[in-house]
């Protein structure tokens, strides 16, 4: 068995941070996965830009209904009680305050919880906004699932963000791979280490300062 979370590990390891009856906002990517990982004796109510509200989790093939859909072009099922509006009014939800927790793919995360996850900045770069702007601003807590590192090897974890920022400050805790990080005031702190993973491990690959778990 391989150190570290797999990407269904590091989904199910956020949910159990999500407080029982919260409304949630998943974005594209890993965070998706976070629907399959409900505790059991919990309920979360998750909402899509789009204009859904109680989402269920990814339908099996005998379940898919083609006008289902989340914000990520991904077929989805709905839960008892599930709302559908208009995508103005989603945002409205989004930009009022009513969303308690987002779990956000990135790009780069800073010690000061900044967050770039939506362009490289790069002349070619395909930009990707979506409502993260929107949701970083007006959801009240911010997590971020990201590999610890790019394939490449360099760090996501960082000092300062060299991408442009989706918004400045707003993170407050980070699943990799490798750890559970927290964006303290102090900067980076290891809440928790993967399965196999040592904290030196952890710190070589963060591409900042980073404080071991208390």
């Amino acid at each position: 068995m391989s150190a570290g979370w797999t990407r269904e590990q590091m989904a199910a390891r956020a949910a159990q941070d999500i407080p029982d009856g919260a409304y949630v906002n998943l974005g594209i990517g890993i965070p998706e996965l976070v629907a399959q990982f409900v505790p059991e004796g919990r309920e979360f109510i998750y909402h899509t830009e789009n204009g859904l509200l109680g989402m269920g989790p990814q339908p099996t093939e005998e379940e898919r209904d083609l006008d289902l859909m989340n914000a990520g072009k991904k077929h989805v099922t709905i839960i008892p009680g599930a709302a559908y509006f208009h995508h103005a009014d989603s945002f409205s939800m989004i930009r009022g305050g009513h969303i308690d927790v987002c779990v956000l793919g990135t790009m780069q995360v800073a010690a000061n919880g900044d967050i770039a996850n939506w362009s490289t900045g790069a002349p070619d770069a395909i930009p990707a906004v979506g409502g993260a702007m929107d949701l970083v601003q007006g959801v009240k807590r911010i997590f971020v699932i990201t590999q610890h590192t790019t394939k490449t090897g360099d760090p996501k974890l960082v000092e300062k963000c060299s991408y442009p920022l989706t918004g400045p400050g707003v993170v407050s805790r980070i699943f990799t791979d490798l750890a559970v990080v927290d964006v303290t005031e102090d900067g980076f702190r290891v809440a928790e280490l993967a399965p196999g993973i040592n904290f030196e491990e952890v710190r070589e690959k963060t591409g900042a300062p980073i404080l071991p778990p208390k």
